[in-house]
């Protein structure tokens, strides 16, 4: 539902992420232009995230095996997987798929 070019100025945008693990906790840093989402949690536990539109909602992040973060945020699933130094983040909100493919700098 968006116009043209703003799915292009979506596309050109970089943006970096950093997770820090320790142990079951996590602390994500995006930072996209000016914009920095700072986002933690624990595997297993209710969290306060902040979503791209800036809105807070609670969730709870699971771990399925050892590479991948799962978490549904206000009907949006969210799977991050981790595999060396490249990460896929989908997000699925309907029948609406999002995937980015990081890679470690």
């Amino acid at each position: 539902g968006l116009p043209d070019d703003q799915i292009q100025k979506g596309k050109d945008i970089k943006s970096i992420s950093e997770i820090v693990q320790d142990g079951k906790k996590f602390k994500i840093t995006v930072t996209t232009g000016s914009k920095v989402l700072h986002n933690e949690f624990t595997i297993g536990e209710e969290c306060e995230m902040e979503m791209l539109t800036g809105e807070k909602v609670k969730a709870v992040v699971q771990l399925e095996g050892n590479n991948k973060l799962v978490a549904n945020l206000k009907g949006l699933k969210s799977v991050t997987e981790l595999n060396g130094d490249t990460i896929t983040n989908t997000m699925t909100m309907g029948d609406l798929t999002y995937k980015r493919i990081s890679k470690r700098i």
